[in-house]
């Protein structure tokens, strides 16, 4: 079955049951890898996008649901990683492996678009995605940091 899905800005005409996870219709119909599966199951976050500008955890998403509305991954957020968030996460060097990053910079620029001012507790309660690395403190600060560079 055929559908449109409107993903950083582009319609994408998609053939696939609309049951599918969005995820693997990001990855493999559309092309746009960044955003990363890890459970499966929308519990560790790697698969983090926006949908209208509220996370979503893509795996556990039927893209069918997707469907008209305003769909962002990583890739969209900045077309040469120049986005404040971006430059935070280099700046506090916040990844180690890196595999949880996509979805961890997606649920904390959606949090910073509610909350320009967040303390630790308000990341805490937002960002729930997992990090195997467990670089939380140097994601936190990151996430402080681009609060102060978004806000200037």
């Amino acid at each position: 079955m055929a559908f449109e899905l409107t993903v950083n800005g582009r319609r994408h005409r998609v053939d696939a049951d609309p049951d599918t996870p969005l995820l693997w219709i990001i990855r493999d119909q559309i092309g746009l890898t960044g955003t990363k599966f890890s459970c499966g199951i929308g519990q560790c976050g790697a698969c983090t996008v926006h949908l209208d500008g509220k996370p979503v955890r893509s795996c556990s998403l039927k893209a069918g649901l997707a469907a008209g509305k305003q769909i962002t991954t990583i890739e969209g957020i900045s077309k040469d990683g120049t986005h404040p968030i971006q430059e935070a996460w280099k700046a506090f060097d916040a990844p180690q492996c890196g595999y949880c990053q996509s979805g961890m910079i997606m649920a904390s620029l959606a949090l910073l678009k509610q909350n320009p001012r967040p303390n630790d507790a308000d990341i805490d309660a937002a960002v729930t995605n997992a990090c195997r690395c467990g670089t939380y403190h140097r994601i936190r600060k990151a996430i402080h940091r681009a609060a102060e560079l978004m806000r200037a």
